[in-house]
């Protein structure tokens, strides 16, 4: 039921795309908003009591409706598995901002590209020359494809099922929400938030690095993973950059501190601090249009390993 509920997913955002500013998110950003106007005293237990607030009160319901649906049918425990992972994935939520950035590109105009990265990133594109924006386009794609997808991945299958889908991708919001913003940046109210997502993300930032080192140039993705991650600020973001360089023969990362490369479609905001260390050292040449397609390729080949383990899976445990 697990592989098919994801495959059915997939498919139908491959058809149906759901948008960045759907409803259901729209809704998690202004209760997430409130909540911080409702707890915010200034003090860590108040972000800590409401985190545990706004989590329970959206994984409980996801879980008891999945046992209720079970209950009934398992029919209706796929069809409501569907759903959840539909609309916790993010598969394709910026892919036309990639694609775009892409053809622009590939057609020498980098005046739209820099427009639809700064759309995309918001931030400030000027100045920015074709290797510039292929580098932060590629990063943007690697950070979101596993906040999005894999990490997505990982919490639903494990004994949780869809509660551990909605579980990942409240917290991602929450850490990003309570932290980011300006007027949260420095406040103890967010720590908690970001502790915890810190380690429910733990285990599938491995395995997303493990993946693409699999899928692609797996002697430069480790290497690179154990030389340079730690160059990151974020060690997640490290891990993931400096594994997914490697494997495309890339690097990534800037010269320069705090270059908000990244960013998650849940509230749209730039992240900063993604790409603040490259060495010139690492494995890989310098990023041009043509790792944008690398990318996709490594992104897709990444997703066929996920889905590959996870139909074996299920045959070994149906088969036993």
């Amino acid at each position: 039921m697990t592989f098919l509920s994801i495959l059915f997913a997939l498919l139908i955002e491959q058809l149906k795309p759901l948008r960045a500013d759907n409803p259901i998110y729209e809704m998690i950003r202004a209760l997430s908003r409130r909540m911080e106007g409702w707890f915010n005293a200034g003090q860590v237990h108040n972000g800590r009591l409401a985190w545990f607030v706004m989590v329970i009160g959206l994984t409980l319901p996801a879980g008891l409706i999945y046992w209720l649906c079970a209950t009934i049918s398992p029919f209706l425990a796929l069809l409501w598995n569907i759903l959840i992972v539909y609309l916790t994935l993010g598969f394709r939520h910026y892919s036309h901002y990639f694609t775009s950035i892409q053809l622009a590109l590939n057609a020498g105009d980098e005046s739209s590209a820099r427009t639809l990265l700064a759309e995309w990133t918001r931030q400030d594109t000027v100045g920015m020359d074709a290797g510039e924006i292929s580098r932060i386009a590629v990063e943007r794609a690697l950070i979101s494809t596993h906040r999005n997808v894999f990490g997505v991945f990982f919490w639903f299958l494990m004994p949780f099922g869809p509660a551990g889908a909605v579980l990942y991708r409240v917290a991602e919001h929450l850490a990003r929400a309570w932290n980011e913003p300006a007027h949260m940046r420095h406040e103890a109210f967010g720590r908690f938030a970001a502790h915890a997502f810190y380690w429910l993300d733990w285990v599938p930032v491995r395995l997303t690095a493990v993946a693409f080192a699999v899928v692609g140039n797996f002697e430069d993705a480790i290497y690179a993973w154990r030389n340079f991650a730690g160059r990151w600020q974020d060690e997640a973001v490290g891990i993931i950059l400096s594994a997914g360089g490697g494997a495309l023969g890339v690097r990534l990362g800037s010269a320069a501190q705090g270059d908000p490369a990244g960013g998650e479609p849940l509230n749209g905001d730039a992240i900063d601090e993604i790409s603040d260390a490259r060495a010139a050292d690492a494995p890989g040449e310098e990023s041009n249009a043509r790792a944008l397609q690398s990318t996709v390729g490594l992104v897709w080949r990444a997703l066929l390993l996920w889905m590959s383990l996870l139909l074996l899976l299920s045959l070994a445990l149906w088969v036993g």
